[in-house]
């Protein structure tokens, strides 16, 4: 898999794969790949973090947004193919846009019952309120043009789901941007 220069933002609710693919899909054959892990920047902040799917939370998530942009950007414009993971809805978009970079946008969607299962089984420091996760499927479920970029990953297994990111770049059919 060779897209070097490009970003892939991998977005979806908690418990849809995202990382899991990510990590499989840093370490496919092909261009050099960084995986930038969203939730490592918000837990950059050792003090006075907010859980950034509060309300508010919005300047700090407008902040750390801005930061992940310009590193994907750095890393992309060094010649690397960018797998950024995380929640990155299209309220976080606008900044990614303004790359100069192929820009890619596939949103993971499995059922919110096989979601929440998962977040739950993670444990540890993970979200596993249902609340907040289906608080955040449910900001995912509606997303107007962008729903063409959707991926159904019901009944998918951990290699199907990689199989159909890497087809989406491939294809060039999930990208938001053709300036390549």
């Amino acid at each position: 898999m060779d897209h070097a220069g490009e970003i892939l933002i991998l977005t979806g609710p908690p418990g849809s794969g995202k990382t899991t693919t990510a990590q499989k899909l840093a370490g496919e054959p092909g261009s050099s790949k960084v995986h930038l892990h969203c939730d490592d920047f918000w837990h950059f902040i050792k003090n006075g973090a907010i859980p950034p799917y509060l309300p508010e939370a919005r300047e700090q998530n407008i902040l750390v947004v801005d930061v992940l942009t310009k590193v994907a950007a750095a890393y992309a414009k060094g010649g690397y193919f960018v797998v950024v993971d995380g929640i990155v809805g299209p309220w976080f978009l606008e900044p990614f846009k303004k790359i100069s970079a192929p820009l890619h946008y596939v949103v993971l969607r499995p059922p919110l019952d096989i979601a929440i299962r998962r977040c739950r089984e993670r444990g540890g420091d993970n979200l596993t309120d249902p609340g907040p996760i289906t608080e955040l499927y449910r900001q995912l479920l509606s997303l107007g043009p962008l729903e063409r970029h959707v991926l159904s990953t019901d009944g998918h297994s951990r290699d199907d789901t990689l199989s159909a990111v890497i087809e989406a770049v491939k294809s060039g059919s999930f990208r938001l941007r053709h300036n390549k």
